[in-house]
């Protein structure tokens, strides 16, 4: 044995009163200020083996006790979620390990069934990531309904771009009609004006007034940028350092407060008071970086429901506690 090691054998711990002393100071020493076994140890100049049967001790007489807490269950977060945000309805959804964007499929597609959409609703198809993966995984079946494109498009060619391919894929799965915008989104503002005087052009942006439902992503703002993201912004855009977000290139501060910048008046966009005016205007968005521009997006009155995962709903709940309004 080494020298100066002492065991359970020896007398001084044989006595009830001391022992019982020796586990409260261990259990402390370990569950309190974080000590090592090993570190214990040596400090009270025992075995660690000593120091494993007291702390095992400690816990059989209710002197340590370990409680595994519960995580909140994600229909416990969508309720504080709508509470917090004051939503109309919201969906989360467990963060799965890889693709969290498809996984919003479901959770989206429960939300549209539960809208009452008939045969002539519209509704409205924004562009981005998230509401790519959605409109790839499978939209419900509801016939007859209209969808129509949100804003004009990009010269870009990120499949996430692609707003009149998202406004053909959810008619087709939806067994409806699509009204595609062949307008670009960004021009100067004699052409946006000829643009919208065009009788195929004014079809569908009429119907920005008379949507059901919406379905925008909710975009990182662009004034710290990727790279490969440098060219979808303008200078303009990437200079909105107080911006938290953008739905539809509307950029919003975490409050609420819209940003105006130099090519919203060139733009070819549903407007951000016709998405006020939608029943159901739903974000679809995950990652907890986006978290301040969703709550932005909420508070702006753009978007009403929301649609995302437990991580990225939990990164906002913090947010609001930390940061209330």
């Amino acid at each position: 044995m080494q020298k100066g090691i002492t065991t359970l054998k020896e007398p001084l711990l044989q006595d009830p009163a001391t022992t019982r002393a020796m586990m409260h100071m261990v259990a402390k020493l370990h569950y309190q200020s974080d000590m090592s076994q090993v570190d214990i140890a040596k400090k009270l100049g025992v075995s660690t083996a000593t120091i494993s049967r007291l702390l095992t001790k400690a816990r059989a007489a209710g002197i340590v006790r370990i409680e595994v807490i519960e995580l909140t269950s994600p229909e416990e977060i969508t309720a504080d979620l709508i509470a917090r945000l004051g939503l109309k309805t919201a969906a989360v959804v467990e963060s799965p390990p890889a693709n969290v964007l498809s996984a919003l499929n479901a959770p989206l597609a429960s939300l549209l069934q539960q809208a009452d959409l008939v045969s002539g609703s519209v509704v409205g198809i924004g562009w981005g990531r998230a509401v790519r993966e959605v409109t790839l995984s499978g939209l419900p079946r509801l016939p007859g309904v209209l969808t129509v494109a949100l804003n004009g498009g990009m010269q870009q060619a990120a499949a996430h771009f692609q707003i009149n391919e998202f406004v053909r894929q959810a008619a087709e799965q939806m067994e409806g009609t699509p009204h595609f915008l062949h307008a670009p989104y960004i021009s100067s503002p004699v052409l946006r004006d000829a643009f919208l005087c065009d009788p195929g052009v004014q079809q569908i942006t009429s119907l920005w007034d008379k949507l059901d439902v919406a379905i925008v992503g909710v975009g990182l703002t662009h004034h710290a940028p990727h790279a490969s993201e440098t060219t979808t912004a303008t200078p303009d855009e990437q200079a909105l350092s107080h911006a938290a977000g953008d739905v539809l290139r509307h950029y919003v501060t975490e409050q609420g407060e819209v940003l105006h910048w130099e090519g919203e008046q060139r733009m070819i966009a549903a407007s951000p008071d016709q998405l006020r005016q939608t029943p159901l205007c739903i974000g679809v968005a995950a990652t907890a970086e986006k978290a301040a521009g969703i709550i932005g997006a909420v508070r702006s009155g753009m978007i009403n429901a929301l649609v995302t995962d437990i991580k990225t709903a939990q990164a906002i709940l913090d947010r609001l506690v930390s940061d209330p309004l």
